[in-house]
């Protein structure tokens, strides 16, 4: 018995030692005096009201019965690859957000590189936790691709989504590593194991032998192809890099074709020797852009439509738009000299960007074409 409960116990003995008795009146009061919370209930998601959009995921829930005991929630989630309801077994562990006062919460700031996630709430009081909700499966659909390091210029030390430009041949430079290590191609983004299953769109690691791309061609690829529906990515590159480009081309892009000098790829280019320019360039043809130079830069293609914008990233300020009919799938296409960037991709197409293409507000400066 605890210290203060045997204190307070008086004990009575009758006038012939015949019997003892314990006074429990005190005590008794004071166990009549407490009050029990009751294990809340599990919520329910509102499926119906929850939203994935702008790589922010909004989940909306309620409690089967009025609780006014409720004091805060707690929400799990996870990433996945496959569809229904989550399975016991699951290579990403469970996300844990905690003292959630309100019946929704959004997540912002996400990476959706995988197809779904999955989520499920429990309710808590000042004494303790209820069940979790039923789990729920979200879509978070989004373009993923990352860059194919088979294709680059010898001059380019890909590493993930990262690309710089090496005078002493950076992909070259690599390989010796990896084949000193013994570890031959499976360091290639495409072949990597951490990749999982590959997408049908995922096009295969090119052959060794003679470069994919070679001279002044600083070029490097993507590893996912576009031929449908609308894709959205971002890239940042070094304000010091001497010349960027950003755009897509198709596969049949020659070894020695630059970025924008053919028919077959359509970029925006940066160049920053010599002196500055800003130009949006497509079979060898160059319109010299008036705005500011971003050092982030948003891409957007919709294939189906033949639109292909670039925005400032960061105030999703349009720079321009190619019209374009594709005729054949495409791929993400970045080209640097003396210099670097990142990419970053599990991105969904930003609400702001789906409403001034439906508007339609783009000015005639920033949307013509080249051809």
């Amino acid at each position: 018995m605890a210290p203060a409960f045997r204190l307070s116990l008086k004990a009575k003995v009758s006038d012939n030692m015949s019997h003892l008795m314990v006074d429990f009146a005190q005590e008794r009061r004071m166990l009549q005096a407490l009050k029990f919370l009751p294990v809340p209930s599990a919520p329910v998601i509102n499926l119906a009201e929850s939203l994935v959009a702008d790589n922010c995921v909004t989940l909306v829930w309620r409690m089967p019965d009025e609780d006014s005991k409720i004091d805060h929630y707690v929400l799990e989630y996870r990433r996945t690859n496959f569809e229904g309801p989550p399975r016991l077994k699951e290579d990403q562990p469970w996300m844990v957000v905690e003292g959630i006062r309100q019946t929704e919460y959004t997540l912002t700031g996400l990476k959706f590189d995988m197809k779904y996630m999955n989520f499920r709430v429990k309710a808590c009081n000042k004494a303790v936790a209820g069940e979790f909700s039923e789990p729920v499966t979200l879509e978070t659909p989004a373009f993923m691709f990352r860059l194919d390091a088979s294709t680059s210029h010898q001059n380019l030390r890909v590493d993930d989504l990262s690309v710089e430009w090496d005078a002493m041949g950076g992909k070259v430079q690599d390989i010796k590593a990896r084949e000193k290590d013994g570890k031959g191609r499976t360091a290639s983004p495409v072949n990597s194991p951490a990749r999982g299953t590959p997408s049908p769109k995922r096009i295969p690691s090119g052959r060794g032998g003679r470069d994919r791309f070679t001279a002044e061609s600083y070029t490097v690829l993507g590893d996912t192809l576009i031929d449908g529906g609308e894709h959205y990515w971002e890239v940042h590159y070094e304000p010091d890099s001497k010349a960027f480009g950003v755009g897509v081309a198709y596969r049949s892009l020659g070894r020695f074709e630059q970025l924008g000098k053919t028919a077959a790829s359509w970029c925006l280019h940066i160049n920053n020797w010599l002196q500055v320019s800003f130009t949006a360039k497509h079979a060898n043809k160059a319109k010299v852009l008036d705005a500011p130079v971003p050092d982030c830069l948003g891409v957007h293609c919709d294939f189906h439509q033949g639109l292909l914008s670039f925005y400032n990233a960061r105030t999703k300020q349009l720079l321009h738009t190619f019209k374009a009919k594709f005729t054949q799938p495409l791929l993400p296409a970045f080209t640097v000299w003396c210099g670097s960037f990142q990419v970053t991709t599990g991105l969904q197409v930003p609400s702001s960007v789906r409403c001034l293409q439906k508007r339609g507000s783009a000015t005639s400066s920033s949307n013509t074409s080249l051809t």
